[in-house]
């Protein structure tokens, strides 16, 4: 598995209230979200995001609160793929149930810059910039989280294996 897109590039510490502000949590429709996706740190994000970009960050993406919004507005928007330095462990745990890639690697996260071409390898954990050549190891996904992922998310996977 394999994803390719323009960056976006963040700073350390971007909370779920800047992936999705609170005053859209009224919606759980994904389009709803994703029409307001970094609408707090980046007004321009869902003008000018397209299928397959990926988000690129520093320390502690998705900290603040749980909620699964964060990660499904991004995935909406089109967002193939979110590498860090770090991520919140709970931001985690939803990205990967709703079937939302990340990786987590740091040299990535410091060497990759705003509007870079890069491709994540899934299968490998190998992300290279395109534009610059550089080539990092990140940490590859386990074949069941990408099972996750393939599916979609962990309820389809669970619904496809019955």
């Amino acid at each position: 598995m394999k994803a390719e897109g323009r960056v976006f590039k963040y700073g350390d510490n971007v909370d779920t209230d800047v992936i999705i502000p609170a005053r859209y949590l009224n919606s759980s429709d994904p389009k709803e979200l994703a029409a307001h996706c970094m609408e707090d740190i980046d007004k321009e994000f869902v003008n000018k995001v397209q299928e397959g970009d990926i988000i690129v960050a520093d320390k502690n993406f998705g900290c603040g609160s749980s909620r699964e919004h964060a990660p499904i507005a991004i995935k909406a928007a089109g967002v193939s793929c979110v590498i860090a330095e770090t991520f919140a462990r709970i931001f985690f745990r939803n990205s990967i149930n709703i079937g939302l890639p990340i990786l987590e690697c740091p040299e990535a996260a410091k060497a990759i810059r705003d509007g870079d071409v890069v491709e994540v390898d899934f299968d490998s954990g190998v992300i290279t910039d395109k534009t610059t050549g550089e080539s990092f190891q990140g940490q590859a996904f386990p074949p069941f989280m990408q099972e996750i992922i393939k599916a979609e998310g962990l309820i389809n996977y669970i619904n496809g294996r019955k």
